[in-house]
């Protein structure tokens, strides 16, 4: 990590990105309209997904790996 302190507010906000719909879609399917206005919109705009990046270290469009469960 880089350092950053992550506080209860931000694994909060992740478990939202991890809950929501369209997030959800675009990390399980990596393709589709989804995944592009996550990728390309949503990342740079939405404070859960920015929060879903500072915890998890991977952007919010970005696949979960079999190892992170």
């Amino acid at each position: 990590m880089s350092g950053e302190t992550i506080s209860e507010k931000d694994r909060k906000m992740a478990q939202m990105c991890v809950e929501c719909k369209l997030c959800s879609h675009a990390r399980n399917k990596q393709r589709g309209i989804a995944f592009w206005f996550v990728k390309k919109i949503e990342g740079n705009i939405c404070p859960y997904c920015k929060a879903y990046e500072k915890v998890y270290g991977r952007k919010a469009h970005e696949p979960v790996s079999a190892e992170d469960g």
